[in-house]
């Protein structure tokens, strides 16, 4: 029996129970992995409130790192012993679940579990916007929205890697100072400032070339505010609720900007392209070049109060659920 942590009806924190579950031994293509850290991502909030249409029951959780104890049938990529992580694939606030091999990655020398759990999917999400999404260039000025989470610590350092000049907005004062420390060149506490009026001040008028934005309904107009002409706005979240464009002539047209909305599936559909993804970010943690801020720990039977933190933006940082 596992530990696992059970969706029997989408909802509110309250509604996810710790139960006991019997694990099967992998089926073909499947691996069977033993977790060592779990990551905690917003987009399971949003799975555990019912946005996505996932029956019931359930286990959450999106994001993990661990050792392979089983192999299914036809894998061949991966055996006993091995260290991996993986994204994507709902059940892993457990303490062991199977996995398809496909959407699992090997965990290189000098990245512990901690770190691949924290930065795996959050680490993708910052490979696919910076390269993918739209190649941020050397010279760049870009305008991140919640610095300080997970997503954020990762995507200043890779920004400023990369060459970029990075505007950050956060949302309290204690945030401030860890978007500094990983890099940002101006940080906004939107508590305190505009932070529309505030990047007009730092770019001279002329507006960021990109804004990235996972904040959605708040904070979408005031993004297209600060975009210079042809800038491109890249909405990838809506922890604050849904965007919505009446018109979209008004919206876009007045400055000729550039909307994108991806998300991160469509951009791995294709294993060797997540191999070089994760291979990538693996390699920058590894020199240090990305480094992980693990700012709170939960252990697996608490994972409801790691949701509520979340949900509050009393995290800071990564937010890593321990199932040992």
């Amino acid at each position: 029996m596992t530990k696992v942590i059970v969706m029997n009806e989408v909802g509110g924190a309250d509604k996810m129970q710790v139960e006991d579950w019997d694990v099967p031994p992998p089926g073909a293509g499947e691996i069977k992995v033993r977790h060592e850290a779990i990551g905690l991502n917003f987009v399971d909030v949003l799975i555990r409130e019912g946005h996505y249409d996932i029956p019931t029951p359930f286990v959450l959780g999106q994001e993990a790192a661990g050792v392979v104890t089983e192999v299914g049938a036809g894998v061949t990529e991966f055996k006993l012993g091995a260290r991996v992580a993986y994204m994507g694939a709902t059940g892993a606030f457990s303490e062991e679940r199977n996995v398809a091999a496909s959407i699992v990655f090997p965990i290189p020398d000098g990245v512990d579990f901690d770190t691949a759990a924290a930065i795996t999917l959050k680490g993708m999400t910052v490979y696919y916007l910076f390269h993918m999404t739209h190649k941020l260039q050397p010279g760049e000025t870009i305008l991140f929205h919640g610095a300080a989470g997970g997503v954020g610590q990762i995507a200043v350092q890779w920004a400023k890697h990369i060459g970029a000049t990075v505007i950050a907005t956060v949302s309290s004062e204690e945030k401030v100072a860890l978007a500094r420390e990983s890099g940002a060149d101006y940080v906004i506490d939107n508590k305190t400032e505009n932070f529309v009026e505030r990047v007009k001040e730092i770019t001279g008028g002329k507006g960021v070339d990109v804004v990235y934005d996972s904040v959605g309904k708040d904070t979408f107009q005031g993004s297209l505010d600060c975009l210079r002409t042809w800038g491109l706005m890249v909405n990838f979240g809506h922890s604050s609720g849904r965007v919505s464009i009446d018109d979209i002539f008004d919206t876009l047209a007045p400055k000729a900007l550039y909307l994108a909305r991806p998300i991160l599936p469509t951009h791995y559909t294709d294993r060797q392209v997540a191999l070089k993804a994760a291979a990538a970010m693996y390699d920058l943690a590894a020199k240090g070049v990305l480094k992980i801020k693990v700012g709170q720990r939960f252990p697996l039977t608490e994972t409801a109060k790691a949701h509520v933190a979340l949900e509050n933006r009393q995290t800071i940082g990564s937010t890593i659920i321990d199932p040992r």
